[in-house]
């Protein structure tokens, strides 16, 4: 890696580096750059462009193309275990569930008979839980979904219940919920609150949960993020967690100590680790998708 790529703030964090590896720009055409998913049966990754509400894809050695021309301004995008496509959209304030045949299912729209905000950023547990973060950033504008009042009034964080496909409140003291990951034997959950983005002296930081039996117990600071904002972020095998901010990606120990920062010349939304050893970083970050080659291998979903 070209020094200047990256910043050493611990010494552990050279241990997950691949020094040979270069940072590459994949695709630089994009308004917003979000939610990045990679497919390993088909060694492609997908993500999302939300003012364009669009989605494209990436395969390597045939570049990029269209995925979902009206994506309903989607912004987060997960896999699940079956290897579907999971997604929020903004725009219809709703999340889906692309099946393998092409169409798609509706898992929420709604909680308790009022409308969702514009989910956000989504992950899948184990035991086939849908986890989602709902703040009100499609519905504040026209730019990333369409202007409308919060049904709910507040921003929350929900857990959709496998087989019954309820709609479950899981944390309601955030302000703006944002990205969210599992510790690798999935005991603990982060979830960022990016309200600082919109709101002066709002909250920048991640917090870390017990998971206990489908519920969150004993929330705590993990890290405040000092640079910008924190967004979208994956945790590797070792439990390090990686997440974006103003000036990059930021790799947290599961202590918190910060190990090491990732540089890029813009600001960066979201993560995932792909490629078909899981070493390989793609990042989104505004306008373009980057990926990297590291040391280190996202932790198995």
């Amino acid at each position: 890696m070209d020094p200047k790529d990256f910043e050493v703030h611990d010494t552990r964090f050279r241990a997950l580096l691949q020094p040979n590896a270069a940072l590459e720009k994949l695709y630089g055409a994009c308004l917003w750059a979000e939610g990045p998913v990679y497919f390993p049966a088909g060694d492609y990754l997908v993500w999302s462009d939300i003012p364009n509400s669009r989605m494209l894809r990436w395969v390597p050695g045939m570049g990029v193309g269209t995925f979902r021309a009206n994506s309903n301004f989607s912004n987060g995008n997960t896999r699940d275990r079956e290897g579907r496509l999971v997604s929020c959209e903004h725009g219809s304030r709703r999340v889906t569930r692309t099946e393998h045949d092409g169409s798609i299912t509706v898992l929420a729209s709604a909680y308790q008979g009022k409308r969702l905000n514009s989910p956000n950023d989504v992950i899948v547990k184990a035991d086939g839980s849908v986890w989602f973060t709902d703040p009100d950033y499609g519905i504040l504008s026209d730019y990333e979904g369409g202007r409308a009042d919060s049904e709910i009034g507040r921003c929350n964080v929900y857990r959709i219940t496998p087989g019954s496909g309820e709609v479950v409140l899981a944390a309601d003291d955030f302000v703006k919920p944002n990205g969210l990951a599992f510790s690798p034997d999935e005991s603990h959950i982060y979830i960022a609150d990016s309200a600082a983005s919109h709101i002066e002296g709002a909250p920048h930081h991640i917090r870390v949960f017990d998971v206990v039996d489908g519920k969150l117990r004993n929330g705590r600071v993990f890290v405040d993020i000092q640079q910008g904002v924190p967004d979208g972020m994956r945790v590797d095998e070792f439990g390090n967690v990686w997440t974006s901010a103003l000036d990059g990606v930021h790799c947290y120990a599961p202590d918190g100590t910060l190990l090491g920062k990732i540089l890029l010349p813009e600001v960066v939304a979201n993560l995932t680790f792909g490629g078909l050893q899981r070493n390989r970083l793609f990042i989104a970050a505004n306008t373009s998708l980057y990926s990297l080659y590291v040391a280190v291998r996202g932790a198995a979903t």
